[in-house]
């Protein structure tokens, strides 16, 4: 799991940055939210941590621009600011959760681990999507009323997107913006063929097409 920190407290980032080590998970810092905002868009996080007084910009203001261009990594807030106003503030600009300082650092630990239950990172073996279908992480196979199929690296990445994401409404730029970077993404088309042949694997209900917006995986 890769992990965006952002926090102008060097004592703290330090801090933050040594434990999330500790537990085993890749840690980038920034200081700066311009320079969190371009790591952003060069590179691909599992979760975004940030702090909400920060230098150039806000975190709730990062966070707002970055939700706009349909970036939905999973983003926490660290910050000393406790009121409700903030509270609301930071949960419409988009975040995951809210932590307030001072704060334990095992506090931290179960939110992120939270998070990677409910949006399903860092996910291994397997999942059932219904009744008849199954589908392992470590192998990439969607397995059906027990026939095997197996999932190319574009295919197994727009289907755990999905898993990600179920239920929600998501567009093809929201699949490329979070999947790939800049220069790597595939054409729209490219995209929308996988989702055809991912269909072709998954009963017909699984995936809706939504007119003009995008698509709805559906689980339980």
């Amino acid at each position: 799991m890769k992990i965006l920190l952002l926090e102008d407290d060097v004592i703290l980032n330090e801090i933050i940055e040594e434990f999330l080590l500790s537990l085993n998970y890749e840690v980038i810092t920034a200081f700066d939210g311009n320079i969190a905002e371009e790591l952003i868009y060069e590179e691909s996080f599992d979760l975004l941590l940030f702090d909400v007084n920060i230098p150039n910009i806000t975190g709730f203001e990062l966070l707002k621009n970055i939700r706009q261009n349909n970036i939905n990594i999973p983003t926490i807030f660290i910050t000393s600011r406790h009121t409700a106003d903030d509270v609301k503030i930071g949960f419409n600009s988009g975040c995951d959760d809210y932590i307030k300082k001072p704060f334990e650092l095992s506090e931290l630990q179960l939110r992120i681990e939270n998070i990677k239950r409910l949006r399903q990172i860092d996910n291994h073996g397997q999942i059932k999507i219904d009744n008849d279908t199954f589908y392992n992480y470590e192998k990439k196979v969607i397995t059906r009323n027990h026939e095997e199929f197996n999932l190319s690296k574009i295919e197994s990445k727009i289907l755990e997107y999905f898993l990600k994401n179920k239920n929600k409404t998501i567009s093809i730029d929201e699949i490329s913006v979070n999947n790939w970077l800049y220069d790597e993404m595939p054409e729209s088309t490219t995209i929308r063929t996988y989702i055809k042949n991912l269909r072709k694997k998954l009963n017909d209900e699984t995936i809706t097409t939504l007119k003009g917006i995008g698509y709805r995986f559906n689980i339980s």
